[in-house]
């Protein structure tokens, strides 16, 4: 797959959590989609399923 290729999905989300990650997102001067982007990457690198911002390859790890 190539670097910084985006792909469009339908998200089910219930009201409360949408309302705290509208929040979140306003408190931290992001869009919702950037929030909920940003929730997705730290706990991808959190699990060790995908690598940091100051390694090379963005890939995912392969087990």
């Amino acid at each position: 797959m190539e670097k910084n290729k985006t792909k469009t999905f339908v998200l089910r989300i219930n009201t409360e959590t949408m309302s705290a990650i509208e929040k979140w997102a306003a408190d931290e001067f992001r869009s919702v989609n950037g929030q909920i982007l940003y929730l997705l990457n730290e706990a991808l690198k959190k699990n060790r399923r995908m690598r940091g911002k100051n390694e090379k390859n963005h890939d995912f790890f392969v087990n």
